[in-house]
């Protein structure tokens, strides 16, 4: 455990809640006035948690997601962000995996939520293709993927992320709020649910893909989401 994580607990109860595939971690820390979490990763191109941090801030004047208590660096390779919780639990938590149905369509109602709650006008980053082809490697991937992007069907600020840990259900089975907002920025809406389709597929099964869509409120586009999903991997 990073010894930033115990010293922002200050004694209080640690438990390890995920791992990634780039070394990060993030920790819940057990309050009695609530849940605190700190997300602690070394450093990497595609994370910059102080980014997070002014992308939760911005985000949180128009939606819920985790208010942030504070960020920073612990050396010079690795840094934390400490957030305090929000209601609900993961939509991959083990009661929404025995309720797949319903989490999809929680996870296709708060995708829903965000996008139409977050400003475009005001969003001063972008997740579009010509900005997120910039990560690939491979040159003649690069230029199939840029030259082959499909017309922008709506613009939105998009979660960047839309896997279904991200979103949060309640109890009752309605989506209470997101975590995870490092890549947030404006794209084509199918950006996010070509993403937010694929983690259905990984996390339940791929016949309630169509629930979240109907959830959301759009029919299934399966050029764009094809589309969307090539970038993915390839990002």
């Amino acid at each position: 455990m990073p010894a930033i994580v115990a010293e922002l607990a200050a004694g209080a109860q640690i438990v390890l809640v995920w791992t990634n595939e780039l070394g990060g971690r993030t920790f819940r820390v057990d309050r009695p006035g609530g849940a605190e979490f700190v997300k602690w990763c070394p450093d990497h191109p595609e994370i910059d948690l102080e980014l997070e941090a002014t992308k939760l801030r911005w985000a949180g004047r128009y939606i819920t997601v985790p208010p942030v208590i504070g960020h920073g660096r612990d050396s010079a390779r690795s840094a934390w962000l400490h957030t305090r919780g929000i209601p609900g639990t993961t939509a991959i938590a083990p009661e929404w995996k025995d309720r797949p149905e319903i989490a999809a369509r929680a996870v296709g109602t708060g995708l829903r939520t965000l996008h139409d709650r977050l400003p475009v006008q005001d969003c001063p980053w972008s997740w579009e293709v010509d900005a997120r082809a910039e990560l690939i490697t491979e040159p003649r991937q690069r230029a199939e993927l840029i030259a082959g992007q499909p017309p922008t069907d709506l613009l939105v600020v998009c979660h960047g992320d839309a896997c279904s840990p991200n979103t949060l259900i309640g109890p009752d089975g309605v989506f209470t709020g997101h975590v995870d907002f490092g890549s947030l920025g404006i794209a084509d809406r199918w950006a996010d649910l070509a993403i937010a389709t694929y983690a259905i597929d990984w996390n339940y099964d791929p016949r309630y893909e169509d629930a979240l869509l109907e959830a959301y409120g759009i029919d299934r586009d399966q050029g764009r989401i094809d589309y969307y999903r090539r970038l993915w991997d390839a990002t």
